[in-house]
Order: structure tokens, then sequence, then C-alpha cells
């Protein structure tokens, strides 16, 4: 299995990213949530999840874990495939999808092209218990949206620390020091830090 890819957005839809990770490019589907989320990155890190069929292997991707849980639990449920669990991601966000399935919100799950009645009824009956235990806030959202800090969480990730843990020393080390320009200065004040 293929966990996660890190390296250079070559190329960027709303649908596939090419990353080249030292050389080797991957074609990873993406939801429309996580292209919105990378599409001023040159490069970064993305959470995958590998769909072996007889016909071909597809990679898919995702910005943030919350994503990829909340993806994995909508295709264990019968009729929905990962076609429609990234068009679902792509319809609304992680946490919103999941609050709607916990409070049992079928008309907004309606809402999504390619859910029926059925379908959502279907999804919030098997489901609902398994997302009510689970905290699915998107990781990376309570980030400013400023490239210096994305950059350093970036560059954390990319050494092998778990993006939650790179996510809150980022934000520590940002706040204790607010004029911070330099982004080798944050990363090592935020490697400080974990």
């Amino acid at each position: 299995m293929i966990a996660f890819v890190t390296g250079k957005f070559v190329y960027k839809s709303p649908a596939v990213v090419h990353v080249d990770v030292n050389g080797v490019g991957y074609e990873v589907q993406v939801s429309l949530n996580t292209y919105s989320k990378i599409q001023s990155l040159e490069k970064g890190s993305l959470y995958t999840w590998l769909h072996i069929k007889e016909d071909g292997h597809t990679l898919y991707g995702f910005f943030d874990m919350a994503e990829k849980n909340i993806f994995t639990q909508l295709i264990s449920v019968n009729g929905v495939g990962t076609s429609t669990a990234r068009m679902m991601l792509s319809a609304m966000q992680p946490d919103e999808l999941a609050q709607a399935i916990v409070k049992g919100d079928t008309t907004r799950l309606e809402k999504i092209k390619g859910i029926g009645k059925k379908s959502a009824e279907r999804i919030v009956l098997e489901l609902r218990d398994k997302m009510g235990k689970t905290s699915f806030e998107t990781t990376g959202s309570a980030l400013i949206n400023n490239t210096l800090e994305q950059d350093a969480l970036n560059a954390l990730v990319a050494l092998g620390i778990v993006r939650n843990m790179a996510e809150n020393a980022v934000k520590k080390a940002a706040a204790s020091a607010p004029s911070t320009e330099n982004l080798e200065t944050l990363i090592k004040k935020a490697l400080q830090l974990i």
C-alpha cells in the first residue's frame, strides 16, 4: 500500500494531480476539496489510497487524513464506489459531510450528484455510529492561509513528522514570533517545540 506521496506537483487539475517523486511520476485522482488546497502549491504531500482492480490500479490522494478516513469509510458502504466517494468529497468539506451523516441529514446528501434517497439512507445507516465516534476536523484548516506557515508544515511532514503534530508546532512557533518571515527560522522553532 502507498500511504502518501511527497514531491513536486508537475500537473494539477480539479480531478488529477501528477506528483514527481524523485523522478517517478504518480498520477493521483483528487477531490475538488484537495485540489483547492494544493492549487497554489508547487510541492507537498498527499495521503493516498490505492484502488486495485482487474483493469488497473488507481491512486487517490487527499490533502489530510480526515478526508482520507472519510473516503475509506464511504467506500465501505455497499453501492458507494470510489468515484461516488470522490464526488461526495468534492461537493462537501470532510467535516461537513461527516456532520451530515452523523445528524442523519439525508436531504443534504441527496443534493450530491449520484446520491439518491436510498443511497443517502444507506450511508447514514451504516456510517452514523462509526463517524459519531471519530473526529473529522480537517487538519490544516486551522492554519492561516499563510504560505510561510504552509511551507513550514509541508517541510516538517516531508521530514516524517506526523501532520497534526507538525501543524501544532508550526502554529505555536508562528504565535511565539509573529514577525518571522524566514522559513528556515520558523521550521527550526517548530522542530524545537516537537
